[in-house]
């Protein structure tokens, strides 16, 4: 590929390499797999060996704080969009009818007298899509386009829908006070989306579009480690029930996998009927989480028990995503007729070299 301006032909200056603080903060995403158990074992530690009820009360900012680096580049008007109405219409359904209804089921049948897990597992199907929705679609060469649309629906959608699924589908198992989860999506989605765009705006008219771009992946590393920050607390908070019982993490960890396994043969299934890259953005768009926001709201609103399942759906959907995309052709065959995605104008590109990395 020539590095030469289009206009100009003279060669483009090579970008500056990031400071070696926010290179390693862009490299914290390709790690999760191992940072969130680690995160556990420590919080497990040190919820062992001290009284961590302090930090009880640092949840919340936290939790702004983890959520208001992914939304920089989060644009509302992408959910406007209508050039790819099947994928992004199907995800929709499977986000916000179908898969609700299969972690309700399987809440119901594991954590049906356990008030917190169960609000945790609902919890786990109620926040559809995240950045690594256009990451992993970008890596598998399915429809970017369509994956930043259902980012974007998605999120809005589950911050209006999320405190009324939980009344309907918790609200016999669990307490919910609707105002209450409101109130607190507003503040760990709502706030850190102004402050999000408000920092875009500013970077890009200061700096431009491509110094943005540069530093994505140093926001992407903040949002980890609020994330780990999130969970080393939770598992602290407690560290003292869980040794007293060891086999609650395992327990935990089977209706989550059910829900992943079931959400992939679901997606596969029915996004079969499409084009591969829409289906590949089917997938993707229903399979990866926004955890982060669930993770939040659990420890915000129902307690440190409710993380444990998002804990544990951290794990399950890293690594089944860092192995799905090598199977993705296996999936949806490529026709003969049917050409690799490739995003047009002004449609964020696949993931770079350095993204791929993490699936070595």
């Amino acid at each position: 590929m020539s590095n030469a301006h289009p206009a100009t032909g003279r060669p483009l200056a090579p970008s500056k390499p990031l400071p070696p603080v926010l290179a390693w903060l862009g490299g914290l995403g390709k790690r999760l797999v191992y940072l969130i158990p680690a995160a556990m074992l420590l919080g497990l530690i040190a919820g062992a060996l001290t009284d961590l009820s302090a930090l009880s009360s640092l949840v919340l900012p936290m939790t702004m704080l983890m959520v208001y680096p992914m939304l920089i580049g989060f644009k509302p008007r992408d959910a406007f969009t209508l050039a790819d109405r099947r994928p992004v219409g199907l995800a929709m359904v499977l986000n916000f009818v179908v898969l609700p209804l299969v972690a309700f089921g399987l809440a119901w049948i594991f954590f049906r007298d356990s008030p917190s897990l169960f609000a945790g597992m609902i919890l786990a199907g109620l926040f559809p899509t995240s950045g690594m929705t256009i990451s992993w679609t970008g890596f598998a060469q399915g429809n970017v386009r369509a994956a930043v649309t259902m980012t974007v629906i998605g999120l809005l959608l589950a911050s209006l829908l999320a405190p009324f699924y939980l009344w309907v589908l918790a609200g016999a198992v669990v307490p919910v006070d609707v105002v209450g989860v409101l109130l607190t999506i507003l503040m760990v989605v709502g706030l850190p989306m102004l402050a999000g765009t408000v920092t875009r705006v500013a970077l890009v008219r200061t700096k431009g579009q491509a110094a943005l771009r540069r530093l994505q992946p140093a926001f992407q590393g903040l949002s980890t480690l609020g994330v780990l920050a999130i969970v080393f607390v939770a598992i602290g908070l407690k560290a003292r029930m869980i040794l007293a019982q060891p086999m609650l993490l395992a327990w935990v960890l089977v209706p989550v996998v059910l829900f992943y396994a079931i959400n992939y043969l679901v997606a596969i299934g029915l996004g079969g009927a499409l084009e591969r890259s829409e289906g590949v953005a089917v997938v993707y768009g229903t399979v990866m989480r926004n955890l982060s926001i669930a993770l939040g709201l659990a420890v915000a609103s129902f307690g440190p028990e409710a993380a444990l399942v998002l804990a544990a759906a951290f794990i399950v959907q890293v690594q089944s995503a860092a192995w799905s995309v090598r199977f993705m052709d296996a999936a949806f065959p490529r026709r003969q007729a049917e050409p690799d995605y490739q995003p047009g104008p002004g449609v964020p590109s696949p993931p770079s070299r350095v993204q791929q990395e993490c699936l070595e």
